[in-house]
């Protein structure tokens, strides 16, 4: 008898079935994870943008418009990477009495973000998105 070593094609295809059934249930789940995440550096510096507008308001009667990420650095409150690279960040301050504010958070058209919709909170504190539950 022959003392042989090693594994049969078989069994080789058989763990190679069973990694692909686990990737092909976890990969979905971490890009959700991911999204989630996202989502939720976002929301959280959504209401940073916001805390420091009604510091902007006590100091100058007004709220502070950005058309874009650098006047928001202007604010104090620079766009971070995590959100940068998914969101457009917009704070617009119309005139007019009394003042407000809505600062908006709209996907990037790429990235996995894309098809998540756009976050806002305005100067009363209410939080609203394109989708219902995203807040």
């Amino acid at each position: 008898m022959k003392n042989t070593r090693g594994f049969t094609l078989i069994e080789l295809m058989i763990a190679v079935a069973i990694v692909g059934v686990l990737v092909a249930i976890a990969y979905p789940s971490y890009q959700n994870s991911l999204i989630k995440g996202t989502r939720g550096a976002a929301k959280a510096y959504l209401l940073e943008v916001a805390q420091k507008q009604q510091q902007y308001l006590l100091d100058n009667r007004t709220y502070f418009a950005a058309a874009n990420a650098n006047e928001l650095k202007d604010l104090g409150v620079p766009v971070p990477a995590e959100v940068s690279q998914y969101y457009t960040v917009v704070a617009a301050a119309p005139a007019g009495n009394p003042p407000t504010f809505t600062v908006t958070a709209t996907p990037l058209g790429s990235g996995r973000m894309k098809d998540d919709g756009w976050l806002r909170v305005d100067e009363t504190g209410k939080k609203d998105s394109q989708f219902t539950n995203k807040w």
